[in-house]
């Protein structure tokens, strides 16, 4: 018999491995909004009413998501079913949270594969794409405010960002961020004052190249969107960097504007953001490559979880591995900056485009859950301006 994560949680918890599912499916085809919306669905459901979580242990667990790369609220559905139900909860959670959103998203591309280029299409995208710029844009100004609290902090995230305008690799680039936070870190103890010498390293290194096509299409899809899954630290709108780096300026299958319709779908259909990765497989190559994209972008956050309770406990141990995760996270904001530059310049097309964006903003800042109800209203302005 499979065993509870007793040690973990401390007593055996009252949920069934058959409720956490149903819970988990029905959140994976209501969960709007993006991860924020998620995580508070996840809270109503296990700690106010089935009180399965209590309110401290729910708030720490989703503290602990944000230290290992990957969708945080879907490792966050994958924790919860691991400590209520084990690894076969784990699975559960993980698999039925995805599986709606994956479903949708091989729909959606199926119609968006024949029907793209029709000018009614053509018409919708033209307003959903300056939408999708105040997402990204309200995305970068909300994590922002919480990240960017120190000067050092600051100079990472601008270095990050020009440099990530020159196409040099992002992965590269948050290595480099997360070793310029150590070393402002380490500065600020001993009080020598080095915040604008924390990206030093910068300059001296030249662009990566672009990544290098595999044998087959299908290989080369599995193993990006799996490097993408282990990397994507920061927030799941840094993804977006990843895939414009890997797929627009590197291998060239994807265009600035295919991208921004990928983003606008991820928002507009329920469960995790990192689905993007189905629509994308499928424009790539059909019905394999979307299962290959989402086996690939998800299977790090299933095969890191187990272990997260210990990797919380290492990185409170040694203040250098957080100074470092949170030179990542800072190194994130960066590369949101520079893919928001590269959608406006597919989206902002004329003054009534840059009117939408412009008006969007504002209304996400109020209320960011409105973000799928934009996207409508930006897909209506569209078709009535009929442009395509």
């Amino acid at each position: 018999m499979e065993q509870q994560p007793d040690e973990i949680l401390g007593t055996r918890p009252a949920a069934t491995r058959g409720a956490v599912a149903m819970i988990f499916l029905k959140l994976g085809i209501i969960a709007f909004g993006g991860p924020a919306a998620h995580v508070a669905l996840m809270r109503r459901e296990f700690v106010e009413k089935h009180h399965w979580i209590e309110e401290d242990e729910f708030l720490r667990m989703f503290a602990a998501c944000s230290v290992i790369p990957g969708p945080s609220s879907t490792e966050l559905a994958i924790y919860l079913g691991y400590r209520l139900a084990g690894v076969s909860g784990l699975v559960l959670a993980g698999t039925l949270f995805i599986a709606p959103a994956m479903l949708i998203m091989v729909a959606i591309a199926v119609v968006y594969a024949r029907f793209g280029s029709t000018r009614a299409v053509t018409s919708a995208l033209y307003g959903i794409r300056p939408v999708v710029v105040a997402i990204v844009a309200w995305a970068l100004l909300d994590l922002g405010r919480r990240i960017l609290t120190r000067p050092p902090l600051w100079v990472v995230a601008l270095g990050v960002f020009g440099l990530s305008l020159v196409y040099v690799n992002p992965i590269l680039l948050l290595g480099l961020a997360g070793i310029a936070a150590v070393l402002a870190a380490q500065a600020s103890t001993v009080g020598r004052r080095k915040d604008a010498g924390a990206l030093m390293v910068g300059p001296i290194l030249l662009p990566v190249a672009a990544v290098a096509a595999h044998p087959g299409r299908l290989a080369t899809i599995f193993f990006t969107f799996l490097k993408l899954g282990a990397v994507s630290y920061g927030s799941g709108y840094v993804l977006f960097a990843f895939l414009h780096a890997d797929f627009v300026a590197g291998l060239h299958w994807l265009t600035d504007g295919q991208l921004a319709d990928a983003v606008a779908i991820g928002q507009a259909t329920p469960g995790p953001v990192f689905t993007t990765a189905t629509f994308l497989g499928y424009l790539f190559a059909g019905v394999p490559g979307a299962l290959l994209a989402t086996l690939g972008i998800f299977l790090p956050g299933f095969v890191l979880v187990p272990f997260l309770d210990r990797i919380v406990r290492l990185v409170g141990s040694h203040p250098g591995v957080r100074a470092f995760l949170d030179g990542v996270n800072v190194g994130a904001l960066g590369l949101i900056a520079a893919v928001t530059v590269a959608l406006a310049r597919t989206a902002f097309l004329d003054p009534l485009t840059i009117v939408l964006a412009a008006a969007a903003l504002p209304v996400l800042l109020w209320r960011p859950l409105t973000a799928p109800g934009l996207i409508a209203a930006g897909a209506l302005i569209g078709l009535a301006a009929g442009h395509g």
